[in-house]
């Protein structure tokens, strides 16, 4: 067996480190983030499921350690395993990429079509007065399509654009015949509208509405993950291509002088019997 370069070794060993601490943080986040988001059926048949996560970081996690063992032990079958399986599972992201690439725009036209179907505003349910709620207050916007006419005559306190936030984002006048209701998540919108209606003249809403925000946000978040699957894809190759240096280095042989032995006298003996004949 040759013997491995050290320099190649130590790079080999710090990127099993680092491969198994992105493993460790993929399973962390799968973890932590399953039941706390919500995708339609049709999009979740479009992304990787909970499941394939769990595969990918523990298979990555469990190769990763093989890998490091297989350089500090110099054993070549745990090299070699941890080349063949980085090797499938980055064939996998390049899949997965390409996959992730196609369906952006199928993405975010399921998207579109679902948040449209909670119009009209003005007689949606409460699951979806309390999703618009979240969106209004975290995004700044007002509406889906028309800004705060998508409401009628009753817009959601959650459209309120403050005196602070006027400097930051595009607000308007709401119309004459509007007021602004209480529309926070679990009300009940039965209630007396005395107590949740609120009238001022003067009052602004936010102008832009929330459905170009959330599908550029889609497509934000589909080229984020579209870049983390290639810049992980490349540290594995990186991996795999340290990987099969060390195996060529282990398979080379190292060239030995050999060593003979003879049972012949020295050449200088045979030469005095000559001159002592002569």
């Amino acid at each position: 067996m040759g013997r491995i370069n050290i320099w190649v070794k130590r790079a080999f060993i710090f990127v099993c480190v680092l491969i198994g601490i992105i493993s460790t943080l993929l399973l962390a986040i799968t973890l932590f983030g399953h039941g706390h988001f919500h995708q339609s059926e049709e999009i979740d048949k479009m992304l990787p499921g909970i499941t394939v996560l769990y595969v990918l970081g523990a298979a990555t996690l469990a190769l990763s350690i093989f890998g490091f063992y297989g350089a500090r032990k110099e054993k070549k079958w745990a090299v070699v395993l941890f080349s063949v399986g980085m090797s499938l599972a980055s064939l996998y992201l390049f899949v997965s990429c390409v996959k992730g690439y196609q369906t952006k725009p199928k993405m975010e036209e399921l998207t579109r079509k679902e948040d449209l179907a909670m119009m009209p505003l003005s007689g949606a349910n409460q699951i979806d007065i309390e999703k618009m709620y979240n969106f209004q207050t975290n995004l700044k916007c007002c509406g889906l399509v028309q800004g705060y006419q998508d409401w009628g005559t009753d817009i959601p306190i959650s459209c309120l654009c403050s005196d602070e936030d006027s400097t930051d984002f595009k607000c308007v006048a709401r119309g004459n015949n509007t007021r602004f209701v209480i529309h926070y998540p679990n009300s009940d919108t039965s209630e007396d509208d005395d107590h949740k209606g609120l009238m001022d003249e003067h009052m602004l809403v936010y102008e832009e509405p929330c459905l170009p925000i959330l599908i550029s946000f889609m497509g934000y978040a589909i080229s984020l993950m579209i870049g983390i699957l290639v810049a992980l894809k490349t540290l594995w190759d990186i991996g795999v291509a340290l990987a099969i240096t060390i195996l060529c280095q282990m398979r080379r042989k190292v060239n030995v002088p050999p060593v003979i032995f003879t049972s012949q006298p020295p050449q200088y003996r045979e030469l005095c019997d000559t001159a002592e004949s002569v």
